[in-house]
């Protein structure tokens, strides 16, 4: 038998032990739990460290080792393909990635498990990447075939055209484009240039504003919208834009030649000078670019009555380039305008320096007479004089008329001429010029008196005369 207080007491201490268990042994356990978790993660994190690389490593080699097995059984496995062409495309490796994706476009129709459009495009874009857009063509005009609103195949098609110069093409693509990815300034420059040089100045303005706005430092585009806005009489931006560039190494010539041009066509000679001189400094310029920066030197030279730095520079191009435009008719022309200063007058003079020489050709025509000028006429292709003309032997009323022009006179200048003297009632008309008369003028003036001085005579007539102001007598 158990005594009353010692079984009270066993059952007392059993009660206080059952609460202690039960606070203590999940405090234990939760500890236990807590740190075999803390080891397992940092067991992990240590083996993932340690495994990372070889990880990446070995999964490239064992998609090259199941695809070149693959491949060793069957040249034409499309997965095998796909594996392959898939890892170099990633890796921008697209001269590895692009015979694979050719010969997928090849065996696709019997393979339908190829994805067409993909294969098309990532092909496409592989032979873009390699400047090869004609290339390009062979699979991004089969993906357009079965997705022409794919935004991304419209992108690299339009980039194919570009490149292969067919901007026409090009334009409508890369719009088809933009509606998609309406903020990608990639497109806006694409789709700017292709306007351009596709010469749609005024509708590619918007799209070359938005990409230069983006990336300043394109020269490319800013090349290009100088152009534009020289086509669509913007002048002064254009100037500006082109003046900047002159110094660049890549659009320097072509800006220093084309605001050469723009400053000579707005009556600016020396400032034209200095764009083309500066342009001339630049190193390995384009042959054909160096040529018509000389040349349209010369043109500005011979405004300005330069003949001798005009012949130097004429005489560059033909060493540069033999045979430039007219050039070498140019030289024989000019090198005896240079050693003949009436002839240049008669060319190249104003018109008041003209008009002074045609006096005095009026009174040195006929020898030891004396000439008293009656009228002077200009016009846009010609002077006359209505000229008194007294010798020993005769006096009479002469018309004479002077065209400027080095090309051949017709026979219609001839028969107004002669209707010319009726009115004026003169008693027979000279005509001079500086080029040739047609058959036909000097058939019509047989038996008319009409006399016709060309080129060969005038020269010799100009070089025998004395330059001595004539005075008007009235």
């Amino acid at each position: 038998m158990v005594c009353l207080s010692c079984q009270r007491s066993f059952l007392t201490g059993s009660k206080c032990n059952s609460i202690i268990n039960y606070m203590v042994f999940p405090i234990i356990i939760s500890i236990i739990v807590i740190g075999l978790a803390f080891l397992l993660i940092m067991s992990f994190m240590t083996e993932q460290k340690k495994t990372n690389k070889p990880e990446k490593k070995r999964d490239r080699q064992s998609i090259m080792r199941e695809a070149n097995r693959k491949l060793a059984q069957d040249p034409h496995n499309p997965q095998a393909l796909k594996m392959l062409a898939d890892l170099y495309f990633s890796e921008a490796a697209w001269d590895k990635a692009f015979p694979l994706y050719n010969l997928m476009l090849d065996i696709s129709a019997a393979h339908p498990e190829i994805n067409t459009v993909t294969t098309g495009l990532r092909y496409g874009i592989c032979a873009i990447k390699m400047d090869k857009a004609a290339d390009a063509f062979k699979g991004l005009v089969v993906a357009h075939k079965f997705e022409p609103n794919n935004a991304e195949v419209n992108y690299y098609l339009g980039q194919a055209f570009y490149f292969s110069g067919d901007y026409e093409k090009a334009s409508p693509l890369f719009k088809r484009t933009l509606i998609v990815f309406p903020s990608n300034m990639e497109v806006y420059r694409f789709l700017g240039l292709s306007l351009e040089k596709g010469k749609k100045y005024k509708e590619s303005l918007a799209y070359l504003k938005q990409s230069i706005d983006n990336t300043p430092e394109d020269k490319e585009v800013l090349f290009c919208l100088a152009e534009a806005f020289a086509e669509t009489n913007a002048i002064e931006r254009s100037i500006k834009i082109f003046t900047h560039l002159r110094s660049d190494p890549v659009y320097g010539p072509k800006s220093s030649l084309q605001v050469g041009i723009l400053h000579a066509n707005t009556n600016s000679p020396e400032k034209a000078l200095q764009d083309f001189e500066i342009g001339l400094k630049h190193e390995n310029i384009p042959a054909d670019i160096g040529a018509e920066m000389r040349y349209r030197m010369a043109q500005v030279h011979l405004k300005l009555q330069n003949i001798g730095e005009a012949l130097e520079l004429f005489n560059q191009i033909q060493t540069i380039m033999p045979g430039y435009k007219d050039t070498k008719a140019l030289i024989e022309q000019y090198q005896e305008l240079n050693q003949n200063k009436n002839l240049q007058i008669y060319l190249i003079a104003n018109q008041s320096d003209f008009t002074l020489l045609c006096k005095q050709i009026v009174s040195c025509y006929f020898s030891k007479s004396v000439a008293r000028i009656l009228d002077i006429t200009s016009s846009n292709d010609n002077t006359e004089i209505l000229a008194e003309i007294d010798t020993s032997k005769w006096t009479d009323v002469v018309l004479f008329r002077f065209y400027r022009t080095t090309s051949i006179v017709g026979e219609l200048y001839v028969r107004d001429f002669h209707e010319k003297i009726r009115d004026t009632k003169a008693g027979r008309g000279i005509c001079f010029t500086a080029g040739t008369f047609s058959d036909e003028s000097r058939k019509f003036i047989d038996g008319r008196p009409i006399d016709l001085i060309e080129r060969e005579a005038l020269n010799k007539f100009l070089s025998s005369i004395n330059q001595v102001q004539v005075r008007d007598e009235d």
